[in-house]
C-alpha cells in the first residue's frame, strides 16, 4: 500500500441503547492510501456509516486514533475538526442540495470558505465542474428540476470543486437505479483518479465493487474482510 492518508487504530464506539452501551464499533484498526478507491460494505447495523462520520470528524471519538492527513482527530478541538473537514469532499444518500440556490450556486458553497475566492472565480469553478459532470446547461435550475442521477451528479461536482485529498461518500447510489447508480460511480472514480483523491465509500450495492481497489467488510461492528479488490 502506498502512503497512508487515514489511520484508524484500536476503534471502539457505542451508543445509549436502554441501560447498557451498544457497542457498534470494536476494535478497529485500518488505514487508507493516498489515491485508493476504497468500498465498506457490510449488512444494516454493520458500523459503516458511524466509522464514515467518526473518519470525517462528525462524531466525537470515544476511544482510539484516527489520524487524517496527519492531524489526530481524538480529542481534536472543535477548531481542528473544522480544518480536516473543509479537507474532505461529502456525497450523502439524499443529495443535500439546498433547494433555494440554482445547480451552480450548491457546487459554490464549498468554496466560500477558500481565501482568495470571489463570486466570480468561484462561479467559474463551479461551471468548469458542471461540464466535468455532464450538466453545465443546467447551471440556473434549482435542484428540484432534475432527476436523481443528476442531483448525484451535482452532488459529485460540489465534493470535488475545492479540490480535497478525500471523498467520503455515504450510500451514493441507493436512491437510484442499478444502471445511473453505476454510472454516477464510474463518473466519481474518473474525476477522482485525475485529482489523486482518496475515496472511502460505503455502500450495500455489489453492482458498483468493480470500482474499488480495495475492499473492507464490516459485520457487527468487527472488521471482518480487508483486501484488494
Amino acid at each position: 500500500m502506498g502512503e497512508s492518508i487515514i489511520r484508524v487504530s484500536g476503534l471502539h464506539h457505542s451508543f445509549a441503547e436502554g441501560l447498557a452501551p451498544k457497542e457498534v464499533l470494536h476494535d478497529i484498526n485500518m488505514e487508507f492510501a493516498r489515491g485508493e478507491i476504497c468500498i465498506i460494505m457490510g449488512p444494516s447495523g454493520s458500523g459503516k456509516t458511524t466509522l464514515l462520520k467518526l473518519i470525517g470528524g462528525q462524531r466525537a471519538i470515544q476511544r482510539g486514533s484516527i489520524v487524517v492527513e496527519g492531524r489526530e482527530l481524538a480529542g481534536a478541538v472543535q477548531r481542528e475538526l473544522v480544518k480536516v473537514r473543509r479537507r474532505i469532499g461529502f456525497i450523502f444518500q439524499g443529495h443535500h442540495l439546498l433547494e433555494a440556490l440554482s445547480v451552480c450556486q450548491n457546487i459554490q458553497m464549498p468554496l466560500t470558505f477558500e481565501p482568495g475566492q470571489t463570486g466570480a472565480s468561484s462561479r467559474e469553478r463551479a461551471l468548469a465542474m458542471l461540464r466535468r459532470v455532464g450538466l453545465e446547461e443546467h447551471a440556473e435550475k434549482k435542484p428540484a428540476h432534475l432527476s436523481g442521477g443528476q442531483k448525484q451528479r451535482v452532488a459529485i461536482a460540489r465534493a470535488l470543486v475545492h479540490r480535497p485529498p478525500i471523498i467520503l461518500a455515504d450510500e451514493p447510489t441507493a436512491s437510484l437505479d442499478g444502471k445511473t447508480g453505476h454510472e454516477v460511480v464510474v463518473l466519481l472514480q474518473q474525476l477522482a483518479r485525475e485529482a489523486g483523491c482518496t475515496i472511502v465509500l460505503v455502500t450495500h450495492d455489489s453492482r458498483i465493487l468493480d470500482v474499488a481497489d480495495r475492499l473492507i467488510k464490516l459485520e457487527d461492528g468487527r472488521l471482518v474482510e480487508n483486501h484488494v479488490a
